[in-house]
């Protein structure tokens, strides 16, 4: 069971970390696991804690249920933590979510799950899980860096939640390498990304922004348990 302790960011906001142990990471290699599917609450605050600053995403559960439960499963169990911003594209997107760790990347590389109906629409700051066919979401996000609305919304991408602080943060994310330092899904760049991880894109690309930390920091219907 988790241990979680108490922190404060410099707003003083109230955070609630889980205390990363080693059985923290045997649980991010086994996506099987039972903690993997607890229900999200309604609604909560992620804060990325990046190389750039803090970025602030507002949540909503019933925007995209099954997309919520993934993000919040995978925040608070640090999946995100010290993943790079692999693919920015300046006016267009900020993509993450590839474990900077090969063995924890490779098994989660086909955790897909099913398609949630676009309830909002792909507007500057929206956030949503990028896929590359039907119900092929896996652990990939997106922070839509401009309006993409005309060409993301048709294509049924649905965004979970909002950039409600830091989106000067979103924009000022290095973008230098463009499509060029793993791009999307769909541009067959990743491999290296998830048979290499962190190493590689240091190696490559090492002006890439990053993700220090997620965490929840305030949630509505939060379920007991640890909270990241």
């Amino acid at each position: 069971m988790l241990a979680p302790r108490l922190s404060h960011t410099a707003a003083a906001a109230t955070v609630l970390v889980a205390i990363v142990s080693a059985h923290d990471v045997a649980r991010l290699r086994n996506p099987a696991h039972k903690d993997w599917t607890a229900r999200a609450p309604a609604r909560f605050v992620v804060r990325l804690e990046s190389s750039r600053g803090d970025i602030r995403i507002d949540v909503t559960r019933a925007l995209a249920p099954r997309g919520t439960d993934r993000f919040y499963n995978l925040v608070r169990f640090g999946y995100y933590d010290e993943n790079r911003f692999f693919r920015v594209v300046s006016g267009r997107w900020a993509q993450f979510g590839i474990n900077g760790d090969p063995r924890i990347a490779r098994v989660w590389r086909t955790q897909a799950f099913e398609d949630d109906p676009r309830r909002a629409s792909n507007v500057r700051g929206a956030v949503a899980f990028a896929w590359a066919v039907p119900n092929g979401r896996t652990t990939q996000v997106f922070i839509n860096l401009g309006d993409n609305s005309a060409s993301l919304d048709e294509q049924g991408f649905a965004p979970f939640g909002q950039v409600v602080e830091g989106m000067d943060v979103a924009a000022a994310l290095y973008d230098g390498y463009g499509e060029e330092s793993g791009g999307g899904i769909r541009g067959g760049r990743q491999d290296p990304l998830f048979e290499l991880g962190n190493e590689y894109l240091l190696q490559r690309y090492p002006k890439l922004d990053y993700i220090r930390q997620a965490t929840i920091e305030q949630a509505h219907d939060a379920p007991q348990g640890g909270w990241r």
